[in-house]
């Protein structure tokens, strides 16, 4: 999981930096439209980088919450998880048996 996790952030990076490449690349052409669109961009790239965070601190809250719960509750956890994929398990078998 944490390649995933590096490679979208990786990417993510990339994605900023050409924007702003973008924008440094078109500061001195005139006109209003590519100042309005400068400005566009610039505040998606924040309001991206904002998100991005915030999603990231939510799916930390939540790997701290599932930690806690198998914690107090590891056999609880086990039997769900074993019935889970059971009930996966025999979907998949009944399906690929008609």
């Amino acid at each position: 999981m944490p390649t995933n996790e590096s490679a979208t952030q990786s990417k993510q990076d990339a994605l900023a930096d050409e924007a702003r490449a973008l924008i440094a690349a078109t500061a001195e052409v005139a006109g209003e439209k590519v100042a309005q669109a400068r400005q566009r961009l610039t505040a998606a790239i924040h309001q991206a980088e904002a998100a991005c965070g915030r999603l990231g601190e939510r799916a930390l809250d939540g790997a701290k919450a599932a930690d806690h719960t198998v914690r107090e509750h590891p056999y609880t956890v086990a039997a769900a998880a074993f019935g889970v994929g059971a009930v996966i398990g025999f979907l998949l078998t009944r399906r690929t048996s008609k």
